[in-house]
Parts: structure tokens; sequence; C-alpha cells
């Protein structure tokens, strides 16, 4: 069972996963990387992505993402819940922070971690990363807080009419 109250099909898992492995070997063969994902809701496909980052000159532009971003388009919502991101490869941080905000149901995807790292795509590293002291981190990460530092915080919540998320 997945969320508590749907079915998990294996047969149905696998069609959507040889989706994304046949669209991440074709991104390969157009010059992309090897990555390809879609959005399934209520057994529909949704949206397609694939990987577009040296294509679109974009390091956000990962297959997930863009498979996000269109699916939303699709549905005209930002919250893509009930559906299921399947995709060819285990989420790098970036993917899966992406699917959490976008409140997909599930993840479902095909080759690991250790499988990206053998292509040179070693997502270990920023695991590793998140779990260590920011000042240990090779990048600065400093808050700077001018005295109206939460001023937009302070508007967002004072407007009614807001669409929260």
């Amino acid at each position: 069972m997945s969320s508590g109250t749907t079915p998990v099909d294996a047969g149905v898992d696998a069609r959507w996963l040889a989706r994304t492995i046949e669209l991440a070997t074709e991104n390969v063969a157009n010059g992309g990387g090897p990555f390809g994902a879609l959005i399934v809701r209520d057994g529909e496909l949704v949206a397609e992505g694939q990987n577009r980052v040296t294509a679109n000159l974009d390091p956000t532009a990962h297959a997930e993402v863009t498979a996000i971003r269109a699916a939303c388009q699709v549905v005209g919502d930002f919250s893509l819940a009930g559906a299921t991101l399947y995709t060819s490869c285990e989420p790098c941080p970036l993917c899966l922070s992406a699917a959490l905000w976008a409140r997909v149901d599930r993840v479902v995807f095909a080759a690991d971690r250790d499988d990206a790292a053998r292509g040179g795509f070693d997502d270990r590293e920023f695991y590793e990363l998140f779990a260590r002291d920011r000042s240990t981190w090779d990048v600065s990460i400093e808050s700077i807080r001018p005295d109206d530092a939460a001023a937009p915080f302070d508007a967002w919540l004072a407007t009614s009419g807001r669409t929260d998320y």
C-alpha cells in the first residue's frame, strides 16, 4: 500500500519506469544527461521531463524538476497532491526537495545513487554535505540580518488574499 490507501501495482510501476528509462536514454542520444522523469495522477500521464541542464544552461533543469514544472502547468496548480513522480534514477536532494514542495504522494525510481555515481553523477557529496555543520562547507553560507529582514513575511501575513502553500 502507498500512502495507506492506494494499492501499489508493480506492473504499472514497471511500465512507467520503463518510460522514464526510455526518456533518459533518448536524452543521452540527443546530447543531454541520462535522466528521465514523469508525473502520473489517477493512472494517467500528466507530464514528462528530461534532463535539460546543459541544453538550457540551467543547473536546476533536472528531469524531475522539468517534469514537475510541466505537470504543474498542465494541472494549473503548484500542488501535485495525488500524483506519483516516476524517475529513471534516485532523485538528488534538489529533485527530492522539488517533489516534496510539489506535494507528490509517491516517488518511484529505477537506478540508484550508486548507478549515478558510476556515471559521474555522485550525489552522495550533497547528501553528506547536508548532514555536516555549515561551517565545514566549501561554500560560505552567511546570514546578514538588516532591521527589515522579516518585512516580506510581515507583508505576506498581512495579505488576506494570499495563496498559502
